[in-house]
């Protein structure tokens, strides 16, 4: 990925089997370290767009969530909007993909227990591949591509 080292951000990436949900990626965890994440693209009922990007453990309550991020009801977004917005399929959705963002369209929402853990592991816009970037530097990307964050609580009860 040309922007991250635009960014100098030196980031190494592992190829493996195409991954398309948490379960898929159940052997990656044990051979890179780090915090490993999925990610959601959702849509609320007034059409703004969020890019959710939890640790793998992290349940998310669409219907708990609204409140904590400022969002009407939530949904999925469907496949030909990630694509049109992102730049990305169904299974390859990532925190990297908001580079294709350029109207800046999505609010990125990154979990806070994704945030204790020093390296963060993301696809490489697609899921055939993980790359591992540092927490600050993961920060720095996305501010970079125009998006300001929100680091939230994503687990209540």
């Amino acid at each position: 990925m040309d922007r991250l080292a635009e960014l100098g951000i030196a980031c190494p990436t592992v190829e493996h089997a195409p991954v398309f949900t948490v379960e898929d990626s159940g052997e990656l965890y044990a051979t890179i370290p780090g915090g490993h994440t999925k990610n959601l693209f959702l849509k609320d009922a007034k059409g703004q767009l969020f890019l959710i990007v939890a640790h793998h453990g992290t349940r998310v309550d669409l219907k708990k969530l609204p409140p904590v991020i400022g969002s009407a009801r939530l949904s999925f977004g469907r496949a030909e909007l990630l694509e049109e917005v992102l730049g990305v399929k169904a299974g390859s959705v990532t925190a990297f993909a908001v580079m294709n963002d350029g109207a800046g369209q999505v609010r990125v929402v990154i979990d806070q227990n994704l945030m204790a853990f020093e390296t963060i592991n993301l696809h490489p816009l697609e899921n055939s591949a993980t790359t591992s970037i540092a927490r600050e530097d993961l920060l720095r990307f996305i501010r970079a591509a125009g998006h300001t964050p929100l680091i939230a609580a994503l687990t209540l009860d």
